[in-house]
């Protein structure tokens, strides 16, 4: 029995098995099925092959550098600052030109500040006092302009002053102007050059127009008909996000700006190229808002004729662009268009598997199709060796009963009808 298992488990290995199919001659299931089928088939072909571009492997790690550069000029004549130029290296800050600048759009102008003791101003909550016991000295101002000297000022016979303080003087107590000073800003452009390179296919590009014409950068500006230019307005790029420059030049902002690189490398090179967003970032909701705007302080410092350091002291508001580049490369490979096909078609199974519950479930005559998919299958009973045994065997011309104590032999048998009794 063991060498007969062993040999039947051997052939069995190489045998092939096989599905049993059953034909249902219903036309609402077979509608079905084959609409299930259009449908997968179509989800494969439009969405994951043609709109996803499954068969292809992609590179998100994206490196990108970006170079920017303002230009315009503009003249204003203020009390504080009189008749004044301002060229790209009074108003951009930082000069060098990053993937973040900002663009001075109005001023507060605090100048000749010297160290010395002065009072403090009165917008601020914590400079208030009564008597010079509410300045204790050696203490700074909280959201104040400099240490306490323990001195309640008070201007004639008020009976609340503000506390003496050592600090830069006079304090800073000028507030924002209702029109931009640098309104003119709005002409001035900006050159966004972007180098990107997506490493895992060795592929670099740039946001330039390859060109020989030396002069298409000095008279192209960005927009619909020239899509190729990386020379922005500034107010295009402000009107571009639903904002009017003016308004937004009285406060500050900031404003985003998004290159999308999404290239396909099957194609030329030429038809990768960036497509570009505009958005503002601060809160544009709630022009009373503190969260909406932009500012910042900064000074310049020199010395008079008898050596003494003052400088003046710059509050401003303007305009931060924030120029941000993201992006990915695909490129046709083999291993996820075998991944994808294989899926697409264990996807197709989904439908049988469907139509089968249907079948012998939903519909009326769902117990005959369950009857025709499925057998039953029983095991066959247990052949007796001696279907003889125990009863009367009779041969012709003799009947005779036999008993376990009558044998028949079988070589005899087999030549005649000769037996013996024991």
């Amino acid at each position: 029995m063991g060498q007969a298992g062993c040999k039947g488990l051997y052939q069995s290995l190489f045998d092939y098995k096989t599905e049993k199919y059953v034909i249902a001659k219903n036309k609402k299931v077979g509608l079905l099925y084959r609409l299930l089928q259009v449908s997968i088939l179509t989800y494969l072909v439009v969405w994951v092959f043609l709109v996803k571009k499954c068969y292809q492997d992609t590179d998100t790690s994206l490196q990108s550098s970006i170079i920017t550069k303002v230009k315009g000029v503009t003249f204003t004549n203020t009390s504080e600052l009189g008749e004044r130029l301002w060229d790209v290296a009074d108003y951009v800050i930082p000069p060098q030109g990053e993937n973040v600048f900002f663009v001075i759009t109005n001023l507060v102008v605090t100048p000749n500040q010297r160290q010395e003791t002065c009072a403090e101003s009165e917008s601020i909550p914590d400079a208030l006092c009564y008597e010079d016991s509410d300045c204790p000295p050696g203490e700074p101002v909280v959201a104040g302009n400099g240490v306490r000297t323990g001195r309640c000022l008070r201007a004639g016979s008020e009976q609340k002053g503000t506390c003496e303080i050592f600090a830069w003087c006079p304090v800073e107590t000028k507030s924002r102007p209702a029109k931009p000073l640098l309104g003119e800003a709005e002409d001035f452009t900006v050159y966004i050059r972007n180098f990107i390179r997506f490493p895992k296919f060795n592929f670099s590009k740039t946001n330039v127009l390859d060109t020989t014409d030396r002069a298409f950068l000095k008279s192209c500006k960005f927009g619909p008909k020239d899509p190729y230019c990386p020379i922005f307005r500034l107010g295009s790029v402000v009107s571009w996000t639903g904002s009017s420059f003016q308004e937004i030049a009285v406060q500050g902002g900031v404003i985003g700006i998004q290159i999308e690189w999404d290239c396909d490398l099957d194609r030329a090179p030429s038809e990768c190229y960036p497509r570009y967003y505009f958005n503002r970032l601060d809160n544009r909701f709630s022009e009373n808002s503190l969260s909406s705007g932009y500012n910042f302080r900064f000074a310049k410092y020199y010395r008079d004729a008898a050596g003494v350091e003052l400088r003046t002291l710059f509050k401003a508001y303007g305009i931060r662009f924030d120029v941000m580049v993201n992006g990915k490369a695909g490129k046709f490979n083999i291993i996820p268009t075998v991944i994808n096909v294989g899926s697409g078609v264990a996807l197709m199974g989904v439908g049988s598997f469907f139509c089968d519950l249907v079948l012998i479930y939903f519909i009326k005559k769902s117990h005959f199709y369950r009857d025709k998919k499925y057998e039953e299958a029983r095991a066959a009973g247990r052949r007796q060796d001696h279907p003889g045994h125990g009863q009367e065997t009779s041969f012709p011309g003799l009947a005779l009963p036999l008993s376990p104590q009558v044998t028949l032999d079988q070589s005899q048998a087999a030549l005649g009808l000769s037996f013996s009794v024991r």
